[in-house]
């Protein structure tokens, strides 16, 4: 069931300010000097709680609990909607794409792989594992870990709530709150290699452009991994310690230069790469951004912009300064429940008439999706 299109309220921002940082001079592609912003429709799912949303061309999928709603960007409709058999599958927790494959984790530590039909309906593969994958490790008892006392797992299996996926070429990454992630060739659905990689729940990942991999965990750190050796497997290469509390989402910038992190301890923290040393780049502590009244839930980046989502209920728009760091833009109000998943949309969605604007899609506990478009003045 979708509302009609009722703006909620047109505001104008001012400059809110942050930590400060030198920074060189960047011409953005996006000013936010003056902005309109206006909340365009909401969309409601027949289930409360988003979850998680994601884009696919020109669909917007939103898990709400257990079941995906997708809806066309082009009109705003409701096309499709799809669930797992198995009613013991639980949340979804995030959803990744590719080509016309569209994977999603859950609860019940599955990762389930659909495929999208020409009219766009959407149509159970397999679940990851596969039964071919567990059939040719579950004889050799070095393809078993403990995973508790006196129980044992295939290393193939996550054995808790998958949260998290990220695709890169022809891998998809998936992490948990087992404390470890996993890597799947997307084209014969098998699991490649597996690593502990912390002390506590994996809550988030991204990937860069050049395969380096970085996860955030409930332990408070966020990890670096590359491949490393003959074998090419992943190793810890640093680990970036600011936060005070479980790390909930990072987000890249598009050349992967800029990682900002968002935690349970209301901050944002920004890391830029440097070179350390002759031909060795690492993520640095560049500043912390703060503005939140809740826990950080969700972010996405853009050029020269960031939008964060909070269990405050808002959504905040940070852009970077010319001179300085970057600075609270605006700050979208009207959900009622915690905003707990962001994207943007490609060409500013259904009612994008050209000039200056950005389209953000909000998703929120309390069961709505708000379509944002946010004008500017350059």
């Amino acid at each position: 069931m979708i509302s009609s299109i009722v703006p909620l309220f047109i505001a104008y921002a001012t400059s809110l300010p942050s930590s400060s940082m030198d920074s060189h001079m960047l011409n953005d592609s996006l000013q936010f000097s003056k902005h309109s912003c206006i909340c365009i429709i909401t969309l409601k799912t027949p289930k409360p709680h988003i979850s998680c949303l994601s884009i696919h061309n020109t669909l917007l999928y939103a898990a709400s609990i257990n079941e995906i709603n997708v809806f066309d960007l082009s009109n705003y409709t409701h096309i499709d909607k799809f669930a797992a058999n198995d009613p013991s599958s639980g949340f979804i927790k995030s959803i990744a794409f590719h080509n016309n494959k569209v994977f999603t984790a859950h609860q019940d530590c599955k990762i389930r792989v659909w495929q999208i039909s020409p009219c766009k309906e959407h149509h159970l593969l397999c679940t990851l594992p596969t039964v071919k994958d567990r059939f040719r490790h579950f004889l050799l008892p070095r393809n078993y870990v403990n995973v508790r006392r006196h129980k044992k797992r295939l290393w193939i299996e996550h054995w808790d709530t998958v949260s998290g996926l990220a695709v890169h070429g022809m891998l998809i990454y998936s992490v948990s709150w087992d404390k470890s992630f996993k890597i799947w060739n997307v084209e014969n659905n098998r699991c490649l290699e597996s690593v502990l990689a912390h002390q506590d729940a994996v809550n988030t990942v991204v990937v860069s452009d050049n395969g380096t991999v970085y996860t955030g965990s409930a332990d408070g750190l966020i990890r670096v991994w590359k491949k490393v050796g003959k074998e090419r497997k992943h190793s810890l290469v640093y680990t970036l310690e600011k936060h005070k509390s479980t790390i909930n989402a990072l987000a890249l910038n598009g050349d992967g230069s800029v990682l900002f992190s968002g935690g349970c301890d209301r901050s944002i923290m920004v890391w830029e790469r440097k070179e350390v040393d002759e031909n060795e780049h690492q993520m640095v502590f560049a500043e912390a951004l703060w503005g939140h009244a809740g826990a950080i839930l969700c972010l996405m980046t853009g050029e020269h912009w960031l939008v964060s989502g909070s269990s405050d209920r808002t959504v905040r728009i940070w852009q970077k300064g010319k001179m300085e760091g970057y600075s609270c833009m605006v700050v979208l109000e009207g959900h009622e429940r915690p905003v707990k998943s962001l994207v943007a949309v490609a060409g500013g969605g259904a009612y994008n008439n050209g000039g200056s604007s950005l389209s953000i899609c909000s998703g929120s506990l309390d069961g709505e999706i708000k379509v944002w478009k946010v004008s500017a003045e350059t």
